[in-house]
């Protein structure tokens, strides 16, 4: 129980796997004025930063649930590092269906909707992870830019134009879901370019060193078109934000 090998490769440098860069995941736990203590459940924590980040800065203890083998030694490295592998745990499992077997002040699932099929599912899953009065935190894409066509679309990596909201109507949507929006922090194109672009150089590395790979020839391809397809397409129409609601 894995998630594809390319993925890991693509994000092998990545502490952070979203557009949320360091700054931007340290403003998220200020403005939410996160209360030492306080427990957290991450979902597809990919390698724990915000966990371990928070529980250094805010006194947090917590649990991250994901699927990579690798990114999970990352996450257990990181907290070994920053002095709190004592406050936080991890677990290598699939985090879609999965309940905590206490309440939670903070449920979080950034970037990985999937796990819910969607943003009401993983609201829905969240929710029952979090005690009366809790942070719900989510992170999602959205349309900065309405894609002219489905050239647009897909160079997003999205299937179709429906796949995302534009902004207003994604936190109309949370609101719909019964759940107030108390904040948000949202990517710039500098933070996607640090996300994005390192990618790039992992696969160039990963490419140097393992010519011989099968995956080689599929990476190689990317690497020739990624970086022209980013800066075209998802650069320009696609924005991301994590977003904090609590039930009303």
């Amino acid at each position: 129980m894995d998630i594809p090998r390319s993925f890991t490769i693509r994000e092998s440098g990545h502490r952070i796997h979203n557009p949320l860069d360091g700054t931007k995941v340290a403003l998220l736990g200020e403005v939410l004025r996160l209360t030492p203590g306080s427990h957290m459940l991450d979902l597809a924590c990919g390698s724990g930063e915000m966990l371990c980040t928070w529980a250094r800065d805010h006194g947090l203890t917590g649990t991250g649930v994901d699927l990579s083998a690798t990114f999970l030694a990352g996450a257990k490295a990181r907290a070994a590092e920053l002095g709190v592998a004592d406050r936080v745990g991890f677990v290598h499992g699939d985090a879609a269906g999965h309940v905590a077997d206490e309440p939670v002040d903070i449920a979080a699932c950034i970037g990985a909707a999937w796990i819910g099929d969607g943003v009401p599912g993983t609201v829905d899953l969240l929710r029952r992870n979090l005690r009366p009065g809790g942070l719900l935190l989510i992170g999602h894409p959205f349309w900065r830019l309405d894609p002219p066509d489905q050239a647009a679309v897909e160079g997003s990596h999205a299937t179709s134009r429906d796949e995302y909201l534009p902004l207003p109507e994604l936190v109309e949507q949370f609101g719909g879901l019964g759940c107030d929006v108390v904040e948000m922090v949202l990517a710039d194109q500098d933070s996607w370019d640090r996300y994005a672009a390192a990618q790039w150089l992992n696969t160039r590395r990963w490419l140097d060193e393992n010519p011989d790979d099968e995956l080689a020839p599929a990476m190689r391809a990317e690497l020739d078109t990624e970086p022209a397809r980013y800066v075209r397409y998802q650069r320009e129409y696609l924005g991301w934000g994590v977003f904090a609601l609590m039930d009303r």
